[in-house]
Formats: C-alpha cells, sequence, structure tokens
C-alpha cells in the first residue's frame, strides 16, 4: 500500500499578515467610516442648536468646550470627514455616469479624494484662523 503524504500546514490565502487591501477598498471603507462620523456629529450641531436655544450660559459653555484642545480636534476631524465623504460622494456620481471606471481613472481618483479632502480641510482651517487673527 502506498502512503498518502503528510499535508503541511499552509496559511489561508491572502494571509492576513501579508496581505494589503488596495487602496481602492481602503478608501471605500473609509467613505462609509465617515459617513457614520458625520451622522454622530450631527449629534453635536444638535446638541449646539439645543445649547443656543437655552441661553448665553449654555451657549457659553459649550463654545468654551468647541474652543478646547478635544473640542478643536473633533472639529477638525468632522470637517476630514466631511470633506472626504463629499468627495468620495462625488466620484460615486462620476461613475454612476458610466465615467472613470477603469482601474487607472479609479487608482488617481483615489489619489484625488484623499488630496482634495486634506487640502480643503485645511484650507477652511487655514481660512478660519485668518478671520479670526
Amino acid at each position: 500500500m502506498t502512503q498518502i503524504p503528510a499535508k503541511k500546514a499552509r496559511p489561508l490565502s491572502p494571509h492576513l499578515q501579508i496581505y494589503r487591501l488596495p487602496l481602492a477598498a481602503l478608501i471605500s471603507i473609509s467613505h462609509r467610516i465617515t459617513g457614520v462620523a458625520l451622522t454622530v456629529g450631527m449629534v453635536i450641531f444638535v446638541a449646539w442648536l439645543v445649547c443656543l436655544a437655552e441661553g448665553e450660559e449654555s451657549y457659553t459653555r459649550f463654545i468654551t468646550l468647541a474652543h478646547s484642545l478635544i473640542g478643536q480636534i473633533v472639529l477638525f476631524g468632522f470637517t476630514f470627514a466631511f470633506f472626504f465623504h463629499f468627495c468620495a460622494g462625488v466620484r460615486h456620481l462620476v461613475w454612476d455616469t458610466g465615467h472613470g471606471l477603469d482601474i487607472p481613472d479609479v487608482n488617481r481618483s483615489n489619489y484625488l479624494i484623499v488630496a482634495s479632502a486634506i487640502i480643503l480641510t485645511l484650507g477652511l482651517w487655514a481660512g478660519l484662523l485668518w478671520c479670526h487673527s
């Protein structure tokens, strides 16, 4: 009788330790995450409206929190999430017309989304700092 050779223990393919998600997949996942972040951010917006309606003392407390370091980080992140989600959404609108679906076009638009979101976010915050100085 012939013996069956023992099976080697092989990693799953593609193995999670060596597999890198393509940029298009990361952009897609990030688009969904920023959508959730924007939804959560709307709670902050509603809290601002409630504080505004409650009067000066409540509004002053909210503005003090918004001007703190943590408040500024949250607002900066919300701004980036908005612009990233907006740019990725524009790409989806372009795709709905049937344009930009080739792999080289998708790769270019991936970098364009990230660059546009960063530039728009930094531009808005630079403009805000310039107006308040």
